[in-house]
């Protein structure tokens, strides 16, 4: 894992370390103003015609056609015919100009008084980028936002009033209920199975950012205390073809349960880990089913599998080392040396958190697309994101797994091991005994306490899972700690709960 000095100690738990030189993040600009030939006008001398000394009578000089009109030729008209050419040709470049230099960057935007240009992610993203906060400060503009509701219901407004992407579904709960945000009480609440059919489940994953042919099925499932709000209601009207949420309308009541949404199948696993832990033991074929190895020449880090094309693991893994190709994605064994004999899976695209902090290693998150998807299989299976509502408190088991090192500094093992530990409140792991502050709303703290049980390097962007209503639930990803194992210094991995929003943004725009 990839680990900062932190009241003076040193992290031992550092990812993976290859050469430190990188190439720079941007190629030399290139001049933008060429130079342009001025134009001269040419002047011509016009001479009159000899006279004819033979002859007796005089004969006239002929005169000039302009001059026998009584006009005069002047030089201006070809000055001004030059001088407009050279303004279009200004203006022409003056334009491009400003494509390049305004309208490219506003394809992410600029901040408007400064020219600074930002990311298309850095705008609505409650984060003041500009100087002036013109990036923050139009984002709910004509939306009406109570002062009760929570911070990740107006931010799924404001992406939804910016990007016309309408994100306003989601899943709650280890029931997978489906939630529609009403305007009419401004509130999440659970959509009736009222003329529900699999054509609507289908629509609903697909805006959520899954592919189609991922689909599982839907199902009635008990709302519990959420009914207590309302219901959305297919309108009698409505057709799965058109934007789900216009089809929606508010209801106090619901003839059918609510809709449980199954977009992928995900968190199986073929057989249940052991239970003997002492610093950690070897998996069996099959239990971790979404772990996978990332590997340049070699294992560097890990991640879980999440849907056919999509890998979550550790920004922090990608900093120095962020071409695609140079990374391959093996799966489907616990042992390394087996993997090596497949080909392995190439990376067409990495997302890492665009926050992403390496000092603080506050947001370490990352997606990484497939040029190929997945086959799933008894051993190659996607583990389930967390739904909205799947808070693990104080004293939660969990399990942590990967190929990193057993000891501090210690070799790779060529199989997959397994831990069990336990997750702790981000108050007790921000004590100053423990790990002094250093633990951000996107991390979760996990380990023991007492030491002895840790994630340690190669290990990092491997999972952090918890087993709930029998499926397996993705919560962390391996991130940072100070050293391996040692008391009072619990491993610190990325909130995947937190980031949820994130995850399904970038699946949507994809």
């Amino acid at each position: 894992m990839n680990f900062n000095q932190l009241n003076g100690a040193t992290s031992e738990n550092r990812g993976f370390q290859l050469q430190e030189n990188r190439p720079p993040p941007y190629a030399p600009q290139q001049e933008i103003y060429p130079s342009l030939p001025q134009a001269t006008p040419s002047y011509v001398a016009f001479a009159p015609k000899p006279v004819n000394t033979h002859q007796t009578t005089a004969t006239a000089v002929p005169q000039n056609t302009a001059e026998k009109k009584g006009i005069k030729r002047c030089p201006w008209k070809r000055i001004l015919c030059a001088s407009i050419c050279v303004a279009l040709v200004l203006v022409v470049l003056t334009l491009l100009l400003w494509y390049f230099l305004y309208y490219q960057c506003a394809l992410g935007k600029s901040c408007r008084y400064s020219g600074k240009c930002l990311r298309s992610s850095q705008w609505c993203d409650g984060v003041r980028d500009c100087a002036h906060g013109e990036d923050e400060s139009q984002c709910c503009k004509n939306i009406e936002i109570p002062s009760v509701l929570d911070t990740q219901t107006v931010h799924l407004l404001c992406l939804a009033k910016w990007y016309s992407l309408h994100f306003t579904v989601r899943l709650h709960g280890s029931n997978f209920v489906l939630e529609s945000f009403s305007s009419h009480n401004q509130s999440w609440v659970p959509v009736c199975g009222d003329r529900w059919d699999d054509n609507y489940g289908k629509a609903v994953c697909e805006l959520m950012g899954y592919k189609r042919q991922d689909y599982v099925t839907y199902s009635r499932t008990n709302a519990g205390s959420l009914a207590s709000r309302g219901f959305m209601k297919l309108k009698p009207e409505s057709d799965h073809k058109l934007q789900i949420h216009l089809q929606l309308f508010y209801s106090p009541i619901c003839k059918e349960s609510s809709v449980g949404l199954r977009c992928m199948d995900c968190g199986e696993s073929v057989a249940s880990p052991s239970s003997r832990i002492v610093g950690g033991t070897e998996a069996s074929n099959g239990v971790w089913p979404w772990q996978v190895s990332l590997q340049i020449s070699g294992h560097i880090c890990g991640g879980s599998i999440i849907s056919p094309y999509w890998i979550v693991s550790a920004a922090h893994c990608f900093q120095k080392y962020s071409v695609p190709s140079m990374w391959t994605v093996y799966s489907g064994d616990i042992s390394l040396f087996r993997m090596s004999w497949d080909g392995g899976n190439k990376i067409d695209k990495i997302i890492s958190h665009e926050k992403y902090d390496s000092e603080t290693n506050d947001n370490d998150i990352a997606l990484l697309k497939l040029k190929t998807p997945l086959t799933f299989s008894r051993t190659v299976k996607p583990v389930c994101l967390p739904n909205v509502g799947m808070q693990y408190s104080d004293g939660h088991p969990a399990w942590i797994t990967g190929w990193g090192a057993l000891q501090p500094s210690g070799p790779l093992p060529d199989r997959l091991n397994q831990a069990e530990v336990t997750i702790y409140s981000r108050e007790d792991c921000n004590k100053q005994a423990i790990l002094n502050g250093a633990v951000t709303e996107s991390m979760i703290c996990a380990g023991k306490l007492n030491g002895g049980v840790d994630s340690c390097q190669g290990d990092s962007g491997g999972p952090l899972v918890v087993r709930e209503a029998d499926l397996w639930w993705l919560v962390g990803d391996t991130s940072w700690g100070i050293g391996c194992a040692l008391k009072n210094k619990p491993g610190v991995y990325g909130n995947v709960t937190h980031f949820l929003d994130w995850i399904y943004w970038q699946m949507q725009n994809d």
